[in-house]
């Protein structure tokens, strides 16, 4: 009884105010008769939803990588007739978010299936503002991040170290657009894809340096307060060369994409069966107005197994590959994993949307490999309020790790105290050329609402946090827990 109680409770404070949308010059009559109309069941037992449906929520989250959340966001979905159901016709996605470690978010999303015939496309616009940006370098483990130090300089009874956090953290604003168009090839399984993407970075503050000290030192005692004689990281690669001045505060990318898609899934957003896999190439050339010119490519292959029917018991797992054309590509695009159609593409590798309890952008390469494999109960479902109501408990593995690395030889002055200091902190990591598998496990509970509504709480750990090797022990991070929505993949 009071696990029944439980999710009842839980049930009243996810659930969003779901309506169905209506035209206000129906007359009392029309409406009383489409209230008497008889409410329709697919072969699984769920209530085939018809009309507009719209998923207001309170964007109250937690990220370990951001803090606290507090904002807004409002889902609209567009079922027609429900012939689609549980794939809406269209859908819209809107989003303003402020982070407590300084980080604001704005969406703007938008995906149609009908209004140009055998052809979906999608667009959408945001805006992150990072006061204090995850960076740790280059290369994963061959870029040394001190625990032991951040974790004194947490210490708030400790007056012999200052909070050291701000060494690992870069200013950032990213503005991106993009429209992303997708059409049948063959059996509405095989598909064309095609998109224009544009964004704008700006890295660092204004005074060109990493971070806006006053701001970071802001109500900080004095023995706490980040010197201004202590470099962050991303400006002692720039002294050593390993990011060159050309680069080091953004610029703007304009990109064309092309890709194939195979995709059998059964439901888009919570699938319990079928084969989700595409290939993309990225070309964001000099003359189409990109400051750094580049070229990639991304694979991605997702496989949904179902174990027990009625999407009762899935497993699913993602193989993700990111990879540079040539020997060079911008450093401030490596963040980023590609994403096609409504999703924006999203920071990685490291953080809830990529490899869950890595600490966020811990591992960027030229070429970098992931993984993702999960197991998902989904113990219970009924209906409330003409709703669909599910809860799902999840078990997952993540990992990645970087295959082509990033030049990080030392660039500046022979001699200089800036080459004592590159070796001092190349000799940190051991020195390796290579970097290693950062894998993390976890679980999770999530609320779902007519299959495209769900609200997703998950931790994830390091394994290298319990290992005995000095040189990987705690360099992922302790941990990290999620407060967000959807599923991974």
């Amino acid at each position: 009884m009071k696990i029944r109680n439980i999710l009842l409770a839980a049930t009243l404070l996810c659930m969003p105010l779901a309506l169905s949308a209506q035209d206000n010059s129906e007359t009392a009559e029309t409406k009383s008769k489409k209230a008497k109309k008889e409410v329709v069941y697919n072969e699984q037992g769920e209530i085939i939803k018809t009309g507009y449906n719209y998923g207001p929520l309170p964007a109250v989250a937690f990220d370990a990588d951001k803090g606290l959340q507090l904002g807004a966001l409002l889902n609209i979905f567009d079922f027609g007739d429900g012939s689609t159901y549980p794939n809406p016709r269209q859908k819209w996605y809107f989003e303003a978010s402020f982070f407590t470690k300084g980080s604001q978010l704005f969406v703007v999303s938008y995906d149609n299936k009908f209004s140009i015939p055998g052809v979906r496309f999608a667009s959408t616009i945001t805006l992150t503002n990072d006061k204090a940006m995850d960076f740790y370098g280059f290369n994963g483990y061959m870029s040394y991040y001190d625990a032991d130090r951040v974790a004194l300089g947490k210490d708030k009874g400790n007056k012999d170290n200052f909070i050291y956090t701000p060494k690992y953290r870069v200013n950032r604003l990213a503005l991106l657009f993009k429209t992303d168009f997708m059409g049948n090839i063959w059996d509405n399984k095989f598909f064309w894809e095609a998109g224009y993407h544009l964004s704008y970075i700006k890295q660092g503050y204004d005074n060109k340096q990493a971070l806006n000290l006053d701001k970071i030192n802001k109500n900080k005692e004095d023995y706490k307060a980040f010197p201004a004689d202590e470099k962050p990281i991303f400006d002692m690669y720039r002294e050593w060369g390993i990011i060159s001045e050309e680069e080091a505060w953004g610029g703007l990318s304009s990109t064309l994409r092309l890709g194939l898609l195979f995709d059998t899934r059964d439901k888009e957003a919570a699938p319990s069966r079928g084969i989700w896999a595409e290939a993309h190439a990225m070309i964001a050339p000099k003359w189409l107005g990109t400051t750094n010119p580049y070229y990639r490519y991304s694979a991605t292959f997702r496989h949904y197994v179902p174990i027990v029917k009625n999407d009762i018991l899935t497993f699913a797992y993602r193989l993700n590959y990111e990879g540079t054309f040539g020997n060079d590509a911008p450093y401030y695009v490596l963040p980023f994993i590609t994403v096609m159609g409504s999703n924006y593409d999203r920071d990685g590798m490291g953080g809830y949307r990529t490899t869950r309890g890595l600490m966020r952008n811990r591992v960027q390469g030229l070429d970098v490999a992931s993984y993702n494999a999960e197991l998902r109960w989904r113990f219970v479902s009924f209906q409330l309020w003409k709703q669909n109501i599910s809860f799902a408990l999840s078990v997952f593995s993540d990992g990645t790790m970087v295959t082509r690395n990033v030049d990080m030889s030392f660039k500046g002055e022979k001699g200089s105290q800036a080459e004592a200091e590159y070796n001092e902190y190349m000799a940190l990591s051991g020195n390796h050329t290579a970097d290693r598998p950062h894998i993390t496990v976890g679980g999770g509970l999530r609320f779902i609402m007519n299959q495209n509504f769900i609200v997703a709480f998950e931790y994830g750990l390091p394994l290298s946090k319990f290992s005995s090797d000095p040189f990987i022990k705690n360099q992922d991070g302790k941990g990290a827990f999620y407060i967000n929505t959807g599923y991974l993949f």
